[in-house]
C-alpha cells in the first residue's frame, strides 16, 4: 500500500511538473531551423517571426540556417530533436513536393512532424520573353498549343515552386512545354531576359520591376485573386493556383499545450498592421489557420502537388 501511494506521488509531481514546464513555456531559447540558404525569403520571414515571437514570449527565438539536400538535412535535424517546443521548423511547399518526388527521405512529414502555423503566402509571375508574339494568357496557350514540345520554361531546378508552377500550368491548360532547370533562380532569369528560354514563373517582387523595365512581358499572376493589376492564370485556367508559402512545424509529440501556444503568438504577429504592411511591399500576404486547418491544409498541399509529381514523372536532382 505505501508503494503504490508513493508510485501515485511520484506519477503526480511529474505530471505536475510537466504541466508547469508547458506554461511556462518558453524558459529558455528556441530554435528555428530553415532548410535553406541564408538571405532568401524563407530565412528573411523567419527572422522576422523569431524577433516578434522573442518580443512577445520574453525569450529569444534563434534563426540556423541549415540548408542542403532540397531542404531534407535541415528537416531532418528537427525531426530528431526532442519534442518539447525548443527546436523549430521553418518549412515551406517544397516539403509539401518532396513528400512524393524525393521517396527516401529519413522522415516522413505528418508522421514525423505537427503543424503550429502558417506564415505567408507569396504568388508568382508568369512573365515571358518580349520576343514571344504573344500579349496575353489566353495567347500564349494559344500558342503553345500550336507548337507543342517547342516553347519551354526556366525554373530555378526540379521540384522547387517554380517549377511546379510550369507543370501545374501544364496540366491545367493542356499545354506541351519544355522545363529547362537551372541550379538557381538568378541563372533562370537571365536566360529569360535574354531570350534563351521563353518564358518563367518567378517571385512577383524579383520579376515585377525587370517587367517594369521591358525586359520580359508579364502576363499573370498565380494567386487566386488579383494583388497586382494583372490577371490572374486561373482566370483563364479553373482551380489553378500555385504561391510560395512559409509556415512553422515542430517534432511529433511536442505538448498541444505549447503548440497552441505558439500557434495564437504567430496569428497576432501576421495580423499586425506593420507586418502586414512591410510584406504587402514584398509580395507577401498573410496567412492564418489553427493547427488543425493548418494540417488539413498541409494534407491538401501534399495530394495537390503528388499528383503533378506522378503525372509529370518529375525526379529529384
Amino acid at each position: 500500500m505505501i508503494a503504490r501511494r508513493l508510485l501515485l506521488a511520484a506519477l503526480a509531481a511529474t505530471a505536475a511538473t510537466g504541466a508547469f514546464a508547458q506554461s511556462d513555456y518558453p524558459n529558455k531559447p528556441v530554435k528555428i531551423i530553415v532548410p535553406f540558404a541564408a538571405g532568401g525569403p524563407a530565412d528573411n520571414f523567419a527572422r522576422v517571426i523569431a524577433q516578434r515571437l522573442g518580443d512577445s514570449l520574453k525569450q529569444s527565438f534563434v534563426v540556423e540556417d541549415r540548408p542542403g539536400a532540397g531542404s531534407v538535412i535541415g528537416t531532418d535535424a528537427v525531426a530528431k530533436s526532442p519534442a518539447d517546443g525548443y527546436t523549430l521548423l521553418l518549412m515551406s511547399n517544397t516539403h509539401t513536393v518532396n513528400e512524393t518526388l524525393i521517396a527516401n527521405k529519413p522522415f516522413k512529414l505528418m508522421t514525423d512532424f505537427v503543424g503550429v502555423a502558417p506564415i505567408n503566402s507569396s504568388d508568382l509571375m508568369l512573365v515571358v520573353h518580349p520576343s514571344v508574339p504573344a500579349k496575353t494568357l489566353p495567347e500564349l496557350i494559344a500558342l503553345a498549343k500550336s507548337k507543342p514540345g517547342k516553347m519551354n520554361y526556366a525554373s530555378s531546378g526540379n521540384g522547387t515552386p517554380y517549377h511546379m508552377a510550369g507543370e501545374l500550368f501544364k496540366h491545367l491548360a493542356g499545354v506541351d512545354i519544355v522545363h529547362v532547370p537551372y541550379k538557381g533562380s538568378s541563372g533562370a532569369r537571365t536566360d529569360v531576359m535574354g531570350g534563351q528560354v521563353d518564358m518563367m514563373f518567378d517571385a512577383v517582387t524579383t520579376m515585377a520591376p525587370i517587367a517594369k523595365e521591358g525586359k520580359v512581358r508579364a502576363l499573370a499572376t498565380t494567386g487566386l485573386t488579383r494583388t497586382t493589376d494583372l490577371p490572374t492564370v486561373a482566370e483563364t485556367v479553373p482551380n489553378y493556383e500555385a504561391t510560395i508559402w512559409l509556415g512553422l512545424m515542430a517534432p511529433k509529440g511536442t505538448p498541444q499545450a505549447i503548440v497552441d501556444k505558439l500557434n495564437a503568438e504567430v496569428r497576432k504577429i501576421v495580423a499586425q498592421p506593420d507586418v502586414k504592411a512591410s510584406w504587402a511591399k514584398q509580395g507577401a500576404m498573410p496567412m492564418s489557420m489553427t493547427p488543425a486547418e493548418f494540417t488539413t491544409y498541409l494534407n491538401q498541399d501534399i495530394a495537390k502537388w503528388g499528383t503533378i509529381v506522378k503525372a509529370a514523372g518529375i525526379k529529384p536532382e
